[in-house]
């Protein structure tokens, strides 16, 4: 009798040969497309490490050092993205004024101190004009001819739209008595704003942004905004968000490509804030094109479409509509953030140091007294004050590192050679604290920018707008602003941390420029 196991075992040798073939057949072929994908693989890998041992190696014996790269990602998790100065600060200390990093495959070199960073901006300036390509920059229109004006490449009309910056600021009145007294109006407005607290706790941050952004915008679209209208707030909000997205994809921006920006990420949301941007400003340019005088401009958007109507039939012009969006984005990004965060940090300081409050009261009250505004004419009157201001600029940092150079040659600086073609950052941090310059470097200390007499003095190391050709061209306008709407503060306040209140941090903020966390305030009437 045959057991049920033995009914269900199925003898192998009864099969036939033709099928035990075709199995070993199959077996071998999954076994030999496997092992060829390995192969290939590690083959592929393999050559990838040689590229990048190869690419590593490709540099000259007098090129700046640096810590040694990871094999495709480069020194990329060496960076603190929360506090990218202090990353600078340990390579500075490690491996001195002039080194290198890595991102990806290519390599950065970063220029620290003041003595360095004068060489490279100073004689050697014209090495150290042009933009590196920043291939993400099309997710936002950023195309040939159309780059704005910070990241314009030489070729791609950065001579042309500074020319134009430069003398259309200069027309509408930087500079002038024109436009400082439309700071001083605008102070007013933020005077009332800040008595309408009677002294309660607030954040300054919404109003100075709104008065800053004010002083911008009258130039580019002709009239200031109430600081409640939908479509300023709606400006200064994309802003914002734009530069704080672009903070956060910056190793993406440095090393991707320009498929990068069809791929689901955080760079999606830049992209969505700069297509609503776009679409405020184009309704804005198409009133300006429906009302304007050819005969007479108005602002800056005027101007702009004049040079438009100059330069039809040119091809290689900067001038066209797109760009006129890029370059009203540069303006009042640049010009917003900058100084409404260097105000922010002087009202940080002076609650901090009541002492230093007490002093700028007192010199304010003597010299102006506390009916007439503050005019440029009163700066020199004022040392203290002046101090002071330059002191926040100092001690507050809020641009450490300047936009990207690429060396358009071989440039030697310090001992090193920079090969053609390497990106620059210069450590702007490093120049305004540099310990062989400063008497007190990391600490608020305005007597910097006085002598012993108590006099004003001006310092070769002070650089918070950079250096060279690339220089802030807004410059002239942010000191006007930082003078008028400071000295307007505390001519009319005196300000204090709410009572029962922790004392505020110094904590600072990285987007674009570094801002302090979120503090409170009371504005006291004086």
């Amino acid at each position: 009798m045959t057991s049920r196991s033995q009914q269900g075992h199925t003898d192998l040798s009864s099969l036939s040969p033709e099928l035990n073939y075709h199995d070993d057949v199959d077996l071998v072929s999954a076994y030999w497309n496997t092992l060829t994908t390995l192969s290939t693989s590690l083959i592929l890998l393999g050559l990838a490490l040689l590229l990048d041992y190869w690419k590593q190696r490709k540099r000259c014996s007098r090129c700046p050092p640096g810590p040694t790269p990871l094999p495709f990602i480069g020194n990329l998790l060496w960076l603190d993205t929360k506090n990218p100065v202090k990353s600078l600060i340990k390579l500075q200390k490690k491996f001195g004024p002039v080194c290198s990093v890595q991102a990806g495959w290519q390599r950065f070199v970063i220029l620290s101190g003041f003595k360095t960073i004068k060489e490279a901006l100073g004689p050697k300036a014209e090495n150290f004009m042009e933009r590196p390509p920043i291939p993400l920059s099309c997710m936002i229109g950023r195309t040939k001819m159309c780059e704005g004006i910070i990241m314009a490449t030489l070729n791609n009309g950065w001579r042309e739209q500074r020319r134009f910056c430069v003398s259309t600021l200069k027309n509408f009145g930087v500079g002038k008595k024109t436009l400082e007294k439309r700071v001083c109006e605008e102070a007013w407005y933020l005077c009332s704003e800040f008595k309408s607290k009677e002294g309660s706790p607030f954040d300054p941050r919404i109003l100075i942004n709104r008065a800053v952004g004010n002083i911008i915008m009258s130039l580019i679209v002709g009239d200031r905004y109430d600081y409640q209208d939908k479509t300023f707030l709606k400006f200064i909000h994309l802003i914002e968000e734009i530069l704080k997205g672009l903070t956060r994809i910056l190793p993406q921006l440095a090393v991707a490509g320009s498929w990068f920006s069809y791929i689901p990420g955080p760079h999606q949301k830049v992209k969505k804030h700069f297509h609503d941007f776009n679409v405020i400003l184009k309704e804005i340019v198409k009133e300006h094109k429906q009302t304007r005088d050819p005969t007479f401009s108005r602002d800056i958007i005027d101007a702009f479409l004049e040079e438009i109507e100059k330069s039809k039939g040119n091809l290689e012009t900067s001038f066209n509509e797109e760009n006129l969006i890029h370059v009203f984005f540069d303006l009042l990004g640049a010009g917003t953030e900058t100084t409404s965060s260097t105000l922010l940090w002087g009202l940080l300081k002076i609650v901090l140091h009541p002492e230093v409050q007490q002093k700028v009261h007192e010199e304010i009250d003597t010299v102006i007294g506390r009916v007439k505004s503050p005019t440029m004419e009163d700066q020199s009157k004022l040392p203290y004050t002046s101090a002071v201001i330059h002191e926040i600029q100092r001690w507050a940092d809020i641009a450490p590192l300047t936009p990207p150079y690429i060396t358009r040659r071989d440039t030697e600086v310090g001992k090193f050679i920079i090969p053609k073609d390497t990106i620059i950052l210069n450590n702007l941090s490093s120049v305004l604290k540099d310990e062989t310059v400063w008497e007190k470097p990391y600490e608020f200390y305005p007597e910097h920018f006085l002598d012993a007499n108590g006099q004003f003095i001006k310092r070769e190391a002070f650089l918070p707008f950079s250096a060279g050709r690339r220089a802030c061209p807004g410059d002239q306008l942010a000191k006007m602003d930082l003078f008028i709407f400071f000295t307007s503060l505390l001519q009319h306040f005196t300000f204090c941390i709410p009572e029962n209140s922790p004392r505020p941090t110094e904590e600072r903020v990285y987007s674009m420029t570094v801002t302090p966390a979120p503090f409170q305030i009371c504005a006291i009437p004086r």
